[in-house]
């Protein structure tokens, strides 16, 4: 049976929108202004390396001490959106597609480069949802690596090429595909082209669609 691995922001809840404002607020303080579309290169990405690129795109360095302050400040920001999430905050059609993948059993995991990840999850009632947690503690290299996936698989104990990565990042979709697994975008197709197969959002996605790519595989 296929392991099912779901990456979190943009793909299980929309939290996307709080990393732009949190990002746009410390992008602001190095004079420098964050579009949607350069936001778009962030996602998927750690917070260490996210204000890398910023530095980078802004043309400035920092002191060691500035950038542990800036990345923690961002994060303080962050949560305190964070914190205000319901389970109303759950992207249409999440929930019960995960719950119907459940009851037929399959394997499910969280596969996500969010240190906030299990509160995320605590906030939006889906934590007991899945099999496997792992996210940015329990892994030290960030997508595009595909460590995060394969430490996800371990834990739901699939070999990779039998499991399935939902995610809504060029990054992750790398990753995923560096992994050896079968990776579904959710999303735009012009960002996530390089996927096996590309869906707007989970609402377009069924049960029977995976046990179709179940049976192909068999």
């Amino acid at each position: 049976m296929k392991g099912l691995i779901f990456d979190l922001d943009g793909v299980i809840v929309d939290t996307a929108r709080f990393h732009f404002l949190a990002w746009s607020k410390t992008a602001e303080e190095l004079g420098y202004e964050l579009t949607e579309e350069k936001n778009e290169e962030l996602k998927g990405v750690s917070r260490i390396d996210s204000l890398k690129k910023i530095l980078s795109w802004a043309g400035t360095t920092i002191e060691d001490e500035q950038f542990r302050k800036m990345t923690a400040e961002k994060n303080e920001d962050y949560l305190s959106y964070v914190d205000k999430m319901t389970t109303d905050d759950i992207l249409p059609g999440v929930y019960d597609l995960i719950a119907d993948l459940k009851a037929k059993g399959y394997p499910i995991a969280l596969g996500s480069a969010s240190k906030n990840a299990p509160r995320i999850l605590k906030k939006t009632g889906m934590y007991e949802m899945f099999d496997a947690i792992v996210d940015g503690n329990s892994v030290s290299k960030a997508k595009p690596d595909p460590e995060v996936f394969l430490v996800a698989a371990e834990a739901i104990q699939v070999a990779p090429e039998n499991c399935v990565v939902f995610e809504d990042s060029s990054a992750g979709v790398t990753a995923a595909k560096r992994a050896g697994m079968i990776a579904i975008g959710i999303g735009d197709q012009q960002v996530l082209g390089h996927a096996d197969f590309v869906f707007p959002d989970l609402k377009e996605m069924s049960v029977n669609f995976i046990e179709n790519l179940e049976n192909k595989a068999k």
